[in-house]
């Protein structure tokens, strides 16, 4: 019997979701069922509990419309778009969408909801709150996770439950270093591609705590490729180890 190849492991869905939360992105909020009033929130801030914080101007016909209903009848759904860090023919890497209602808070819970996100992520732009621009909440009651490893629909319980990748906020300047200052040690990892995959451009993808993730641009399409580590790892040092270890380093291989 030929033995079959084991995929590698993966961080689960609401590792990855709250990953995508984490790192930000770009950000689209819209009413329920109504695409045509799409809007791009001067900022936007999803906790670890799955709630998330949107800025808005005032003069935005969705602040308007959340004023008309402040018992919380309005649903909204806001979608978050991971992109690559690199330049790639296709860059969006996943979408996380939180589903949930939509309230325009009195100006006291405002003011402290513009604090509780200015201690996750200091932002000028927070500034602009009661001064020309809204803050919305969306209280979420669903989540759904699209990206290369699977669609899934989360409970909000899951996400909170979930801490996110330990590199996330690292793994731009990484990707970006190794596109621009070492595309040789990118091509050393050619070696682990199958090998219909090897005549393609190899591109730097990701990077988590479970391994590399690599595109490859060929004639035929894209194809994504992980490459995992032996092990999960958890600070700078295992993962400098287990990136040397996958470039083939001698040292490594001695010690073994």
């Amino acid at each position: 019997m030929h033995e079959t190849a084991r995929r590698p492991a993966t961080p689960g869905p609401a590792e990855r979701a709250r990953t995508i939360a984490k790192r930000g992105g770009r950000a689209t909020v819209l009413p329920s069922g109504d695409t045509s009033d799409r809007a791009r929130p001067l900022l936007h801030h999803v906790h670890a509990d799955g709630t998330a914080a949107l800025l808005l101007p005032d003069e935005h016909p969705l602040v308007a419309t959340a004023w008309q209903n402040p018992r919380g009848e309005l649903t909204g759904v806001l979608e978050v778009t991971d992109s690559a860090p690199v330049r790639l023919r296709e860059p969006v890497r996943g979408l996380l969408w939180l589903t949930g209602r939509l309230r325009l808070p009195d100006p006291e819970t405002a003011h402290a909801e513009v604090l509780r996100v200015a201690e996750q992520r200091p932002d000028p732009r927070l500034l602009d709150a009661g001064h020309g621009a809204s803050v919305l909440r969306l209280e979420s009651v669903s989540l759904v996770l699209a990206d290369a490893e699977s669609t899934d629909s989360l409970e909000p319980a899951e996400f909170a439950a979930a801490e996110p990748d330990p590199f996330c906020l690292h793994e731009d300047g990484w990707l970006r270093h190794l596109e621009l200052s070492h595309r040789d040690v990118v091509g050393l990892l050619t070696r682990y591609l199958p090998v219909r995959l090897r005549g393609g451009h190899l591109r730097p993808l990701g990077l988590d705590r479970y391994g590399v993730r690599l595109r490859v641009e060929a004639a035929d399409g894209d194809h994504d490729v992980r490459i995992g580590f032996s092990r999960p790892v958890e600070d700078s040092e295992q993962l400098s180890t287990e990136l040397r270890r996958l470039m083939g380093c001698p040292f490594l291989a001695a010690r073994r």
